[in-house]
């Protein structure tokens, strides 16, 4: 099969064996079901003897169990050796449900290639190549495929075939690249997750497979055995690639319940059925987008008035306009200082308060708005920026008077 014999005995954890070798904390065994870390899948835990394994390598074709411990027993001993099953059988169930979502990226995705995947201990990853852009829309998709192929209890069947023969055949996820440990001898491993009607069927017996991969990893029998299973996001880590994430047992159980509750807050909410709230949603944002822009007219408004009943003030050769705005935030403070029309000013320096004082500067002239920002949080600290048109800064460590009085002191002196 794949070289490794926990690939093709995916269930048997308990085995007796004579030990080889031992080098240090290192142990080679005759007979092993370790599985040694291959392909995006991790090593086999377990124990051998009373030593626990902390990790499985091939190395020259042969299986290396690093122990947590120099082990007491020497080559020609015989040992007792146990895989833990749990951290085994979720292997299985998370590296079955890879080749399922493929089978589901098969009937969605265009363009399709497999660019590898990963078992992580909360989460697995399968990385597609294709033209299709991943949305939400087709996540939920994928999600969907993915639990139905699960819930339709398809056999899943591995055998050995010839590298050439598998070359030949279209239909078969093939990458040499990342399935190194599914090449041996000249054969090559097949997985295939079958069809539903089918009664344990291999490659050749199966009429309208799922999905059939060339793989070297340990799989469960049939998808039912994969349990709960859902799909967490998605994101690019390079150029033609879409990871797709998901979990299986209690971190699929965590996030359902999670959306499920996210889901029944955004009902109650909105005062609508769980079909209903993406409409719902969709027409208070537009109501939230609609209030927000009338608030940034008023805004604008109560912030002309304000700059059209001060009286500029010379400094040096311009009239600038200092003076404090309250109840504005920030960032629509800054907009509609920079929107006003007001003449009779080559500047403006508005002061305000929230969280935090903060100071916006508008310059018409020859002044660097940015420059005095600078100069201002240097003396005061905070932070900000800009350009020499328009700036603004804040978290400062004094009040606002004092920020009015230190702006004016800066336009007196500049």
């Amino acid at each position: 099969m794949s070289g490794q014999r926990a690939a093709a005995e995916p269930y048997a954890t308990r085995f007796e064996t004579e030990v080889t070798a031992v080098d240090g904390n290192n142990v080679w065994l005759e007979t092993t079901y370790f599985y040694a870390e291959s392909g995006g899948q991790p090593a086999d835990r377990g124990k051998i003897g009373d030593v626990a394994v902390e990790d499985v390598q091939q190395i020259d074709g042969e299986h290396v169990h690093i122990l947590a411990e120099t082990p007491p027993f020497r080559a020609g001993h015989r040992v007792m050796c146990s895989i833990d099953w749990s951290f085994r059988m979720y292997c299985m169930r998370a590296h079955t449900a890879s080749h399922v979502l493929y089978g589901a990226g098969r009937r969605l995705l265009e363009d399709l290639g497999y660019g590898g995947f990963d078992i992580g201990t909360e989460k697995v990853r399968v990385d597609f190549e294709t033209t299709t852009n991943i949305d939400d829309d087709v996540l939920v998709e994928l999600d969907e495929l993915l639990n139905r192929a699960v819930w339709e209890s398809r056999p899943v069947s591995w055998e050995s075939i010839p590298v050439s023969e598998a070359r030949e055949r279209e239909f078969i996820a093939f990458n040499e690249a990342t399935e190194e440990g599914a090449f041996n001898k000249g054969q090559v491993r097949i997985v295939t997750v079958g069809s539903e009607n089918d009664n344990g069927a291999t490659t050749n017996g199966s009429s309208d497979p799922w999905d059939v991969a060339a793989c070297g990893g340990t799989h469960v029998r049939n998808t039912r055995e994969i349990g709960p299973v859902t799909i967490l996001d998605r994101s690019n880590p390079g150029d033609g690639l879409t990871r797709v994430e998901f979990a299986v047992g209690p971190r699929a159980i965590e996030r359902r319940a999670a959306e499920k509750r996210a889901s029944f807050a955004a009902k109650t909410a909105l005062g609508a059925s769980v079909d209903s709230v993406p409409d719902k949603l969709t027409s208070a944002l537009a109501k939230q987008d609609e209030l927000e822009a009338r608030n940034s007219e008023l805004e604008s408004t109560v912030v002309e008035t304000a700059l059209r009943a001060e009286s500029p003030d010379r400094y040096g050769d311009e009239s600038w306009i200092v003076t404090t705005i309250d109840d504005i935030e920030p960032e629509g403070l800054g907009d509609a200082v920079r929107r006003a029309s007001v003449t009779g000013a080559d500047g403006f320096a508005v002061v305000g308060e929230t969280e935090y004082t903060f100071a916006v500067v508008r310059s018409d002239g020859q002044r660097d708005a940015s420059e005095l920002i600078d100069t201002l949080t240097t003396i005061h600290g905070g932070g900000g920026g800009g350009s020499a048109a328009f700036a603004q800064g804040g978290g400062f460590d004094d009040s606002k008077t004092t920020i009015v009085d230190g702006l004016e002191a800066l336009l007196t002196d500049g």
